[in-house]
């Protein structure tokens, strides 16, 4: 079976095939060829062996291929004629070929030594012969236009293509120009139609004319104004001839625009002449330069800092006041302590701007004390989060060596601030981490040291900056993990949880009505009055409570009203917290709840009473009252303090007969730290110490050995202060004394018995209140703590103040405590004992 073509040409079914490299052969077109690729030279001896010499030349899709697959190579190509074949020495070949017709690989024959294709006769479509004589007219007119221009055509296809009247041979001659991409001549070769292939060349050739004619007019151009024939001058005048022809030729305005505002800026004198200099390095660089776009983002950087604008210190203190009181209850403290700035601001213009670190568990209103403030001394507000930061260049920026550089987030924030006295928060600076970036905790005490930050210096930015004028506000959860030399630049004002009254407060105040407008539950418009029957409670003691009253709404005909004895069981048995964002979930919870039957036109409204709660929030989480319901001997309850505010905890011992191994008679569980361990064999100790006082024959602990536990277990606990919780624990399991449940106590107790203070008072006590208990067992000398706690925690629970291990016992024992027989019997943890008679 053979093909026939349009001019009765037959070929064979199949053909040898060569891929080509960055070269598309086209009908009718004699062209010279360099064969050296194995596979290839063994196809044009396949063709050769032929009686016609026919090989089909396809251009492969990636010119860097080496050893090319079949389905790397464009399907359609070439059939040519071999007219010529040069054998070289060295294995390779040169050939001249003339290509015959279009067609396309249909299949591949199986062939080691070289590709054999399959393949179809692609005809050409000519189209309307009107149509076809109009684009050859004018592909003519621009093919002579292009080659009088200087295009790259070699003069024989000039001559040639003036004498060619068939469309089809004309169009590829003309796709054998050198401007053409390979990509463009593989798709005039894959184009049947006659017509869509002029209409291509005539476009095409419209825009080459067009780079020609303004080529050849820059070229004029510069020409005409040369006087010395050194290559760069020659270069710089080309540009600034493409640049006039661009429209951009205005750098000179540009350069003298940004010196104006860099004069208008407000720089210091070092910072001005630095900006200017590199204004000058810009004139003297050419546009094209990557150096360009660098050097304009440092001068816009330096010129959009805010350098002299600032927010009016002519503060109306009292009005602040005002502001500070609608936003938060209470916080006496850090409310005098803005207003004492605000008014020696007033007197003394050079004053210092504080630097304040909020220290509270979460949900206590620390971010939006931080907006308060800024609200009432009229500054701008910014907050930067540092939780996870690990890269010392968030805070100093990159050097401008590096590509991409930027100034630091402290720069940028004061940007976007756009005055030098805005508030700024550094929001959870407890969560700063550190690796082999650089650690930023330490690129922060710049920032935060008021000797130091008036010369603050980015890296991006290479020059100072003051930062003398903002208010630093930084937030964190615990202090602990703040490296003391930080902390130590910082003035720590605490925030401690909210009682119980708070939190009914801030509930009935701003979170229902809040979650009722989410919720779509609102009912009519807001009003001055409170809805009849809504929750609600009387406001606290202003010096305790802490709520956004900004936000305070009273809705008067809501969808939903939940009473105070149903809001007051969501904050006791369904969350344990020192804030309040727990409450406001609940709240939420039910709030969907009812808002799907309200649209379900189920109801038309609800009042959620407290025995309702259970059926929206499911089983009680929490149990309110006292950590344990009787008298226990050999348990003792203690609170702590963490980032999440202050909890109760149990410490449970036990004697059991025998030892640990190795003679050990004590043993620690329930994942407690170092320091911990140490208050427990501090406690063990002195009890040892005093065998005889308590009661436990001498050699007891021979055969003998204590456990003491601390539930639960998944919990990490550290810290000294359960030191005569533990004591107490042991001395109760001895004696076999209950202890009382209503009593919690804290403290660190030393080998002769006394009790040390201890930190974290107010959460501590806040804890034991949220638990039922009545009885407080604080060391002596943390009486002077008091003047912090709530006075309705004061009222509620009775303060005990101790000074030795011997008091704690007779307020948790009862007195002659220490005077009992000795067990005869080991005494299990949680074993109910019958009252001291």
């Amino acid at each position: 079976m053979t093909h026939q073509t349009q001019d009765r040409r037959s070929y064979p079914d199949e053909l040898p095939l060569v891929p080509l490299r960055e070269a598309v052969i086209f009908p009718k077109i004699v062209t010279p060829l360099g064969v050296g690729r194995e596979r290839s030279v063994a196809a044009v001896d396949a063709a050769m062996r032929s009686e016609k010499h026919y090989i089909i030349l396809a251009a492969q899709k990636d010119a860097e291929v080496d050893d090319v697959a079949a389905d790397q190579i464009h399907p359609v190509g070439t059939v040519a004629e071999i007219v010529r074949l040069l054998r070289i020495p060295d294995g390779s070949a040169q050939v001249i070929v003339q290509g015959l017709d279009r067609v396309r690989v249909t299949d591949w024959s199986p062939e080691e030594r070289f590709f054999r294709a399959r393949f179809d006769v692609i005809p050409d479509e000519l189209g309307g012969p009107v149509e076809v004589e109009a684009l050859m007219r004018n592909v003519k007119a621009s093919f002579q236009q292009y080659v009088d221009n200087g295009g790259g055509v070699l003069p024989e296809i000039a001559m040639t293509a003036k004498g060619i009247e068939d469309p089809a041979h004309f169009a590829d001659l003309v796709a054998t120009s050198p401007d053409l991409t390979l990509e463009q001549r593989q798709q005039l070769l894959e184009t049947p139609s006659v017509v869509e292939r002029l209409r291509f060349l005539s476009v095409f050739l419209a825009k080459q004319n067009e780079i020609l004619e303004l080529k050849a007019k820059i070229q004029s151009e510069v020409q005409s104004t040369i006087d010395k024939t050194q290559r760069e001058y020659i270069l710089r005048e080309q540009l600034k001839t493409i640049q006039k022809e661009l429209g951009e030729d205005e750098g000179t305005a540009e350069l003298k625009e940004l010196r104006e505002r860099i004069e208008a800026a407000g720089m210091p004198e070092a910072t001005k002449e630095k900006a200017l200099k590199e204004v000058a390095r810009l004139e003297k660089i050419p546009q094209a330069s990557p150096e360009t776009g660098v050097i304009r983002t440092y001068v816009d950087w330096l010129i959009s800092l805010p350098w002299k604008a600032a927010a009016s210190d002519d503060w109306d203190i009292q009005a602040a006041g005002r502001i500070l009181d609608e936003d938060h209850y209470g916080l006496a403290k850090v409310k005098d302590r803005i207003l004492e700035y605000m008014a020696v601001r007033k007197l003394a213009k050079d004053l210092r701007a504080p630097i304040l670190c909020f220290v509270g568990p979460p949900g206590v209103g620390k971010t939006s004390l931080g907006k308060s403030i800024a609200r009432a001394m009229g500054r701008k507000f910014i907050r930067m989060s540092l939780g996870g930061i690990r890269d010392e260049a968030e805070i100093r920026g990159h050097r401008r060596t590096y590509v991409g550089a930027l100034p630091g987030r402290i720069i940028q924030n004061m940007k976007v601030a756009g005055e030098v006295n805005p508030v700024f928060m550094l929001d959870e600076i407890d969560k700063v981490g550190a690796d082999f970036r650089g650690d930023p905790s330490s690129a922060l005490l710049e920032v935060l040291d008021p000797e130091q930050n008036n010369t603050f210096q980015d890296h991006y930015l290479e020059v100072q900056y003051d930062l003398s004028k903002v208010i630093f506000i930084t937030t964190a959860n615990i202090e602990d993990t703040i490296i003391p030399p930080l902390r130590d630049r910082m003035e720590v004002i605490r925030l401690p949880g909210y009682t119980e009254d708070e939190k009914m407060h801030i509930a009935t105040g701003y979170l229902l009505p809040r979650q009722l407008k989410q919720h779509g539950l609102a009912g009519d418009a807001a009003a001055e009055a409170p809805a009849e029957g809504a929750a609600e409670t009387a406001a606290p003691d202003p010096a305790q409570a802490e709520v956004p009253a900004e936000n305070v709404t009273r809705i008067e005909r809501p969808k939903l009203r939940i009473t105070d004895e149903a809001l007051r069981k969501i904050i006791r048995e369904y969350t344990r917290e020192a804030g309040v964002r727990n409450l406001e979930r609940e709240i939420g919870t039910i709030n969907r709840k009812i808002a799907r039957k309200v649209a379900s036109n189920e109801i038309a409204d609800a009042v959620i009473e407290a025995a309702d709660i259970a059926t929206s929030l499911g089983p009680e989480r929490f149990e309110y009252g006292l950590a344990e319901k009787e008298d226990m001997v050999g348990a003792a309850t203690g609170v702590s303090v963490s980032e999440h505010g202050g909890d109760v905890l149990t410490v449970e011992a036990t004697i059991v007969e025998g030892t640990f191994g190795e003679g050990k008679d004590f043993q620690l569980t329930g994942q407690i730290g170092k320091v911990m361990e140490e208050s427990a064999r501090a406690a063990m100790s002195w009890v040892r110490a005093h065998q005889r006082e308590i009661g436990t024959p001498k050699d007891f602990f021979g055969d003998h050995a204590m456990h003491i536990h601390v539930p639960a277990g998944a919990i990490p606990k550290d810290g000294p202060s359960a030191g005569v919780t533990m004591a107490t624990t042991i001395v109760s399991a001895l004696t076999g004394r209950p202890v009382r449940r209503d009593v919690a106590m804290t403290g660190e107790i030393t080998l002769r018995g006394r009790v040390l203070p201890i930190g974290g008072v107010k959460e501590k006590l806040l804890a034991a209140h949220r638990a039922g208990i009545k009885t407080f067992v604080l060391p002596e000398k943390n009486k002077k703590d008091l003047v912090d706690v709530p006075k309705e925690i004061l009222d509620t629970v009775e303060v005990r103040t101790v000074a030795s291990i011997d008091e704690v016992l007779d307020i948790a024992l009862g007195k002659h405590a220490r005077l009992v027989p000795p067990p005869t019997v080991h005494r299990e943890v949680g074993r109910t004992a019958p009252p001291p008679s």
